[in-house]
């Protein structure tokens, strides 16, 4: 009875997370889709090249090698302890014990893997916490991570020690119990005794210790009871799992949903060099057809395009999902020549900052609310213009990001619309914008004295 209670239990819980994180992912991707359309399908194969050498190799990581080195151990944990998992959801889901050990001695070695793997995240975990509140790094205490986002940071690190050490513990007592001389155990465990050990093809005697690499090593702090050893490992068990469950549904209202999106959003990276501007289509058109009056003019009841962008449904949804990927590592802030020179500007900040308007609007729309008429925009009231024109548009952020993210495509867009529709740029542009318009040149001379400087003796 008490196998199918258990069992029962965890499909509702699993149920219940896989459809709370659907909707959220939902959530997401609306959000995402309040931007205007975008198509990139060209250059494919240089895309997955990107893919593989920014998102899974992590390439970008590594030019801080301390912190380059910590990520690659999280990450491969993240991604191969997550066989470990699907064991852990098939036992819960079947009511069986280490579904996966039929597979003899190599589930053994293969376990041992995901311990060091577990220590290795674990270590890092806490080397990223010292560098946070110990030697309090100057990127992860700007006043731009105030608030959530640097509980945020804590929280995961946290609660990653936590599950590693759960599963640490967990297979320690797991390792004790399957030698132990005795097979009076509950239903929900009939797999423990000898009978698991020898389908790891271990040659392991009655009163042995089955000993992983390193849970082995917490041997020694566990009871030599058995029934306390069994609660040790079901609530090492639950806690594991339910744990990522939790960690699962937190991830979407988390930085660090990038997990999910890196890949998409280095998929969707630009190609093209650095220094490349692209065109305003709508300005593109009109210079068209003054050049070539034959071009069908746009339709008479057609909305007017925006110049540039003032809210997030005028950028771009690749911009707005470089917005969800952004990692808050403050990188781009941290090589931004604006910022160093104590500027306003923190193109960490822009991102968060695009990403909090994109989840306002999400919000109002279901709650039933015009979205787009609440008298705000992304443009002066989340994002300044002392910031925007504070950008020195040297593409030292976009060089920086380990995952590809273009704050200054964003910027570029809402200077444009401060420019095109405001007319609010600063009295040194509007003064160069004088000069090109009248002189041909950003200099306050006539075409016909442009070239009197080379006849000065």
């Amino acid at each position: 009875m008490m196998e199918y209670l258990s069992q029962g239990i965890f499909v509702l819980l699993f149920a219940v997370a896989v459809v709370w994180f659907t909707r959220n992912v939902r959530r997401v991707i609306r959000n995402i889709r309040l931007g205007r359309d975008e198509s990139v399908n060209d250059r494919k194969k240089e895309r997955w090249s990107e893919v593989l050498r920014v998102a899974l190799g992590q390439s970008k990581m590594v030019s801080r090698p301390v912190a380059g080195i910590m990520h690659i151990f999280i990450y491969a944990g993240f991604i191969i302890i997550n066989i470990e998992v699907m064991e852990i959801i098939l036992d819960g889901i079947t009511g069986k014990h280490r579904l996966f050990s039929f597979i003899g001695k190599p589930y053994f070695y293969l376990i041992s893997a995901f311990e060091v793997l577990a220590l290795l995240v674990l270590v890092s975990c806490v080397v990223f916490l010292c560098r946070r509140h110990v030697i309090r790094l100057k990127r992860f205490i700007q006043g731009d991570l105030d608030g959530f986002p640097r509980t945020d940071a804590d929280v995961i690190l946290v609660t990653e020690i936590l599950l590693m050490s759960a599963f640490l513990f967990m297979n320690a007592a797991d390792g004790v119990l399957m030698s132990m001389d005795n097979f009076n155990l509950p239903m929900f465990m009939s797999h423990y005794g000898h009978a698991a050990v020898h389908m790891f093809g271990l040659d392991v005697k009655p009163g042995d210790t089955l000993y992983f690499p390193v849970s082995a090593w917490l041997t020694g702090f566990l009871p030599d009871s058995w029934s306390a050893l069994v609660l040790i490992e079901r609530g090492c068990w639950w806690f594991h799992i339910v744990g990522i469950l939790v960690f699962l549904n937190y991830l979407p209202y988390s930085k660090h949903f990038h997990i999910i999106l890196a890949f998409p959003n280095v998929w969707y990276s630009r190609l093209d060099a650095k220094g490349k501007f692209s065109n305003v289509e709508s300005v593109t058109r009109e210079v068209q057809l003054m050049l070539d009056p034959s071009l069908p003019p746009p339709a008479a009841d057609a909305a007017p395009a925006r110049f540039g962008a003032k809210d997030v449904n005028d950028l771009s949804w690749i911009q707005l999902m470089n917005a969800y990927s952004c990692t808050e590592c403050g990188r781009c802030t941290s090589v931004c020549p604006a910022n160093q020179t104590g500027k306003k500007l923190s193109p960490r900040r822009i991102m968060m900052r695009t990403r909090d308007r994109m989840e306002e609007v999400g919000k109002a729309m279901d709650s039933g609310k015009a979205p787009f008429e609440d008298g705000k925009s992304l443009v002066h009231d989340y994002i300044s213009a002392e910031e925007l024109w504070a950008c020195t548009t040297c593409n030292a952020c976009v060089q920086e990001c380990p995952v590809n993210i273009d704050p200054l495509s964003i910027i570029v867009d809402l200077r444009r619309y401060l420019v095109m529709e405001e007319s609010a740029a600063p009295a040194s542009l509007n003064m160069m914008f004088t000069n090109m318009e009248n002189n041909g040149a950003p200099w306050q001379f006539s075409q016909a004295d442009r070239l009197q400087w080379s006849k000065e003796s």
